[in-house]
């Protein structure tokens, strides 16, 4: 069995496989320790602890730990967003695509980019007028609380889980490549940091660390981009010009079809992409962060821009990695005559670490330290905005909701969702200790499938079409998990690579194009068939939903729903 290990859990699986950008990182040889990039990383986690510290003294209530009191301007949660967002994965793994396949690389990133106008025109303002602090307050506004919390919890605890697990692997993976340190120390000081963000700061603390990576990320990258356009006189006709005659594929680098060639599997990847963005729960959690809708509509505008110019500029150190790399035998590994390598399967680390040494080769140690040290505080950003949404669904949607039925305090409910917080911390560790050897690049497909295909249909069949009930959701919810699930294990990643079966019994590697409208299929068909008197009780509610979710009447802060 080949082992797959995903960067930051974003991994691409042969060809077609995950839904975010990363290829095998393979067997990874422990590299020297380095220690600028060791220095810078903890600069940055004395720093953030300290922001950690006021943000603990501050969060004195549940819309403090949840939602930072409703208080981040729409530009310092745009960056929060884009730091949310731009995984590590993002960076070195899209890079690496386009280092070894080119053009094509951009599928990735437009996939990525081209979700968040969805966010933006049907999630972010309705999400805003109509929850308090989780997407399972939006969906059960005026459904069966109980079973539309369990559904959301369920969905968003799954996501939850397989994107953390796929993180932590890729965690210790990457700082065996850049830091030098052992795997499990990797995994433990990841999930240590993520227990002290959110545990104690709550919402604040998550926004800020996320705040500091996107800055130093953007930073990094306009550097790094910037510095290759400039050896090529700023004219990316010169830069193309010497990919081309560079890269092994000539002239195939600049034409699509030499990534994704299967049309059906190339748009099921697109929406999984798409859609599984606009049903990510720590995505959608940020938006209840802001005072009102035109807020969370301005942060993800804002937040588009900003991402899209990061895909613009990974774009631009793929091909100055070919253009600068392929001809430098220092990046690779030689053969036994100890001077000829193949360009793209024996560079140092894997295609992942482009990014990596284009940063020396443009930089130098001290710059590459930067990079490094940038990479690894963008995996904490992540998992810790996984880690409140998964604690989140925890205490507030089932212990306050479901269990408790609203029969609880705030600060119960507050220290609950520390504990669930530690737990979660302590089982990520632990799974990322267990699967360090472990093809877990199907977690991060089924973990987008999942949202795409469970949380999306739920949430915008709920606060779209009048007809929705209770059982309509409750069951396509269910039917979208379940089938996204199914048709991941029985896909060539998990039936044929993990289970060493001869033949996949599901012949895409994503499900979302076959998953996701049987979800809405099913919320239709059983909501149309639903006559009881709850149903039409809920059909009549939703015109105060409507009028709510529209104007904002009623929605005044995100502690005072």
């Amino acid at each position: 069995m080949i082992r797959l290990v995903p960067l930051l859990g974003v991994v691409l699986l042969g060809a077609t496989t995950a839904i975010a950008a990363g290829p095998d990182m393979g067997a990874v040889q422990k590299q020297a320790t380095n220690w600028p990039a060791i220095f810078m990383f903890l600069f940055f986690v004395l720093f953030t602890l300290g922001i950690t510290y006021r943000a603990a003294k501050g969060s004195k209530s549940a819309s403090d730990f949840y939602a930072a009191g409703g208080g981040i301007s729409a530009r310092t949660n745009s960056l929060a967003i884009a730091g949310d967002y731009m995984s590590a994965a993002s960076f070195l793994g899209i890079s690496g695509l386009v280092y070894s396949s080119g053009f094509d690389g951009l599928i990735y990133s437009t996939g990525f980019l081209v979700g968040w106008p969805i966010v933006l025109f049907l999630i972010a303002e309705r999400l805003r007028n109509l929850g308090k602090f989780t997407f399972a307050d939006v969906a059960s506004f005026r459904l069966d609380q109980t079973s539309i919390r369990i559904i959301s919890a369920t969905g968003t605890l799954v996501v939850v889980a397989f994107y953390l697990i796929a993180q932590m692997v890729g965690a210790g993976k990457l700082i065996q490549l850049l830091f030098g340190l052992d795997y499990l120390y990797a995994v433990v000081i990841v999930g240590a940091l993520m227990i002290i963000y959110v545990a104690f700061g709550g919402m604040k603390a998550t926004t800020w660390v996320q705040v500091i990576k996107a800055c130093l990320l953007l930073g990094g990258a306009t550097f790094m981009a910037g510095a290759v356009l400039y050896l090529y006189d700023f004219s990316p006709e010169k830069l193309f010009a010497t990919a081309v005659q560079t890269h092994p594929k000539g002239d195939a680098i600049m034409a699509p079809g030499g990534l994704v060639s299967n049309p059906i599997d190339s748009i099921s990847l697109g929406v999984g992409l798409m859609f599984g963005t606009a049903g990510l729960p720590h995505i959608l959690m940020r938006f209840f962060t802001v005072s009102d809708a035109q807020a969370a509509r301005k942060s993800v505008f804002y937040a588009t821009g900003l991402i899209g110019y990061f895909y613009i500029l990974t774009f631009i150190i793929g091909f100055g990695g070919i253009a600068l790399l392929m001809s430098d035998p220092s990046y690779f590994k030689l053969g036994a005559d100890g001077t000829t390598y193949d360009k793209i399967k024996d560079m140092v680390g894997g295609t992942n670490m482009v990014a990596v040494n284009l940063a020396n080769a443009v930089g130098g140690p001290y710059f590459l330290g930067f990079i490094s040290a940038v990479a690894f505080a963008t995996i904490l950003a992540v998992v810790a905005g996984l880690t409140l949404a998964g604690a989140s669904a925890i205490s507030h949607d089932l212990y306050a909701q479901v269990f408790a039925r609203g029969r609880t305090t705030e600060k119960a409910e507050v220290n609950l969702s520390k504990l669930s917080a530690v737990g979660i911390g302590i089982v990520a560790i632990y799974l990322g200790y267990v699967f360090e050897n472990q093809n877990v690049a199907f977690m991060v497909g089924l973990a987008f499938s999942v949202a795409a295909s469970c949380n999306f249909p739920v949430l915008t069949m709920s606060i779209l079409w009048r007809g929705t009930t209770t059982w309509g959701a409750l069951a396509g919810g269910l039917v979208g998990l379940v089938a996204a699930v199914v048709m991941v294990v029985l896909s060539d990643a998990v039936w044929v690579k993990t289970f060493g079966h001869p033949v996949a019994l599901f012949p895409y590697a994503n499900p979302a194009l076959f998953s996701m409208p049987l979800a809405f299929v099913t919320i239709w068909a059983v909501s149309s068939m639903d006559r009881t008197r709850r149903a039409n009780r809920e059909r009549a509610a939703f015109d105060a939903q409507f009028v709510r979710s529209e104007t904002g009447i009623g929605a005044s802060g995100a502690h005072a729903h």
